[in-house]
């Protein structure tokens, strides 16, 4: 447990804080005081996770991890098997299951499904989606993350609550790893956190509906 999940990384605290729940990738009202500082996890699977990040870009600016520890994005398996048993991993029902077996085919298989929920639960139309590999390419904490990164209309109007961020002022220009960056409000994470989980939801239910036939 101690390799896989070394104690002076945040990303494995926030992994081991809040274990899978065998019924649903979706955290049910995650207590976001169990770790300082707090944590807003929006997705937890056998394999990856996603939580937002605690110095926001945007309003919505999210991290999706793997669970277990990887440094760079060269240090996770190559899947050898890329049909995944049934039932392995505690993989929950036929909806969780393309996720695969492995980190790298799960990482791939939530990009599209997170994505769609910021796009929609935001009301946005473009985002970044960034990966950096050490250091020198502005890597911060030494476990490989995807940061997905919502980019507002200017003129737009902060989503409300108290946060200090003025969505506004977010040039859809700016890249990445400049500019002001602003803590995390908890009470505007709290809200806004829940409402990710339910656009979340409301993806994976749209995987369960049976497609029409042409």
């Amino acid at each position: 447990m101690q390799s896989q999940y070394p104690e002076s990384c945040p990303f494995c605290k926030i992994a081991v804080t809040y274990p899978v729940d065998p019924t649903t990738p979706i955290p049910r009202n995650p207590d976001p005081d169990l770790l300082s500082p707090s944590a807003f996890p929006i997705l937890s699977t056998p394999l990856v996770m996603a939580f937002l990040d605690i110095m926001p870009i945007s309003p919505g600016h999210v991290l999706l991890t793997t669970r277990e520890h990887y440094e760079k994005l060269t240090n996770i398996p190559t899947p050898l098997n890329t049909r995944p048993e049934p039932g392995s991993k505690g993989l929950w029902t036929k909806s969780y299951a393309p996720e695969g077996t492995t980190p790298s085919q799960a990482l791939g298989y939530w990009m599209p499904i997170l994505s769609r929920a910021l796009a929609k639960t935001l009301d946005i139309e473009d985002w970044n989606v960034v990966q950096n590999n050490g250091a020198r390419a502005a890597q911060v904490v030494p476990h490989v993350h995807f940061h997905f990164i919502p980019r507002y209309p200017e003129g737009r109007k902060e989503l409300g609550g108290k946060g200090a961020v003025d969505v506004g002022m977010l040039k859809s220009w700016r890249m990445f790893g400049r500019g002001t960056r602003e803590d995390l409000d908890e009470d505007d994470a709290k809200q806004l956190s829940e409402k990710l989980r339910e656009g979340l939801r409301e993806e994976i239910t749209l995987l369960d509906r049976p497609k029409e036939k042409l």
